[in-house]
């Protein structure tokens, strides 16, 4: 086993088939051929070759003609595989007729095909992000409004906090996941633009048929790519923004795979994973759940990130053409793609079958014996008495109440002084210490995020 896509064992967790399928060696060289089959049709149609090569070079084309073995160790003598592909491109061509595979790859130089096949890859890539996206964004929508209006604590600092409604906490990982398909949009035209500009760039073995400009055009478009201002060679920024997305994206599945791990907890116990017989089983303590597509997502989370801070490395590259840095992407993109694809999968099996515990939710909110209302009562009391001195008689009120649980923090409040003093009626006090009274906008804030005011 070279990597953990490749385990028989591992490969369905850290990988998925259709991701592993795009960056592997026959999709890759395919999109080679595809390169020069595009471009010989073009030059032909604009008369810089002969059509009947062209016709040869498009109908050899075809990575079932490929020696795989033979590339790899081409590759591995010569340090790229364009140029071996190219090889047995001529060689299949000729053998139709000797000297019109001599027209295959006319103009472009090796990065030209490397890119371009790259920038396919990663085209198929955002693809499978996309349709992930878009059924993860479905079943939280689903899952806020479902629970729109059930109570739960919030929690700051792991401490109990205020109450919210479990629905409002959803929500605000939809937003963060439509925001992340908003930025899909926003970097696939800068991200799908074709590679041929030549040796340095400058398009100077097409320069004097005048047709350099349209063979470029015309290759994007038959490739359906856009053309480029100008070379990109050794400026690699629209890698390296599609593996900060890659991380970016990942980062947000591990931040609702992190909640998920801690509500599963079974001292808080308000949600699971998706049930399935031994899923999460122990070897030894048979009582035992715990979370796994979770731990999967924390897991190919951290390595995203690590992977796509070397995007960043690869940047950073010398004149028209590199010496080294380039060579990362070859690396960890086939890496970083294949495991968001995975997160995401995870992430929408565990959207789409989260089971939701609100009597667990109700039970805790009771754990601090009625103080989770305290902000309630403070700012109703700040009205009459000052807004400062609610909040220490408030800040006294929760101590006692924490110390001593037989008596509830609204029977403490309702007896106090200052209380009793303040005119504020035990009728009030029962209303503001009802935690499913104080969730603020919950309900609104998650209608506004599924569009439905």
């Amino acid at each position: 086993m070279t990597a953990v896509s490749d385990s028989i064992v591992f490969r369905h967790i850290f990988s998925t088939p259709e991701a592993s399928e795009i960056w592997s060696d026959q999709r890759r060289t395919q999109y080679y051929l595809e390169f020069e089959g595009a471009l010989a049709t073009v030059q032909a149609r604009l008369g810089i070759i002969p059509e009947e090569a062209a016709n040869a070079i498009k109908s050899k084309c075809l990575v079932e003609l490929m020696d795989m073995q033979e590339l790899g160790e081409e590759t591995k003598k010569i340090g790229y595989p364009v140029l071996p592909v190219v090889r047995q491109l001529v060689r299949s061509v000729n053998s139709v007729q000797e000297g019109l595979g001599e027209w295959a790859h006319w103009g472009a130089t090796t990065q030209d095909v490397t890119d371009t096949a790259t920038v396919l890859q990663l085209r198929d890539t955002c693809s499978l992000v996309s349709r992930a996206l878009d059924g993860i964004i479905s079943a939280l929508r689903n899952l806020a409004l479902q629970h729109k209006s059930t109570p739960m604590a919030a929690r700051s600092n792991l401490q109990q906090a205020v109450p919210m409604s479990f629905g409002f906490k959803i929500a605000r990982l939809l937003a963060t996941f439509q925001r992340h398909r908003q930025r899909l949009g926003e970097i696939l035209p800068r991200l799908l633009v074709l590679e041929f500009g030549g040796a340095a760039g400058t398009l100077a073995t097409l320069a004097d048929t005048g047709l350099a400009l349209q063979v470029q055009e015309q290759l994007a478009a038959a490739l359906g790519l856009n053309p480029p201002e100008i070379a990109w060679h050794t400026e690699r920024d629209r890698i390296a923004e599609v593996g900060a997305f890659f991380a970016l994206l990942t980062g947000t599945c591990a931040k609702f795979a992190l909640d998920v791990k801690l509500l599963m907890q079974t001292e808080v116990g308000e949600v699971s994973e998706p049930f399935a017989p031994h899923r999460g089983s122990s070897s030894t303590m048979p009582q035992k759940r715990n979370p796994i597509s979770s731990v999967y997502i924390t897991a190919i989370s951290s390595t995203v990130r690590q992977l796509s801070a070397a995007l960043f490395d690869a940047m950073v590259e010398d004149h028209e053409r590199s010496t080294g840095p380039w060579e990362i992407e070859w690396i960890v993109l086939p890496q970083i793609s294949t495991l968001t694809h995975a997160a995401l999968m995870h992430t929408l099996e565990l959207a789409e079958g989260l089971e939701v515990y609100p009597e667990a939710m109700r039970r805790n909110l009771k754990l601090t014996n009625g103080a989770i209302v305290s902000e309630a009562v403070m700012m109703a009391l700040g009205k009459k008495i000052g807004r400062q001195v609610a909040h220490d008689l408030v800040y006294d009120v929760c101590r006692q109440a924490a110390a001593d649980t037989s008596v509830s923090f609204l029977d403490l409040l309702a007896n106090n002084d200052t209380v009793k003093k303040s005119e504020i009626e035990r009728a009030t006090l029962e209303r503001l210490c009802n935690p499913a009274n104080y969730l603020g906008l919950s309900e609104e804030m998650v209608l506004r995020v599924v569009g439905k005011m």
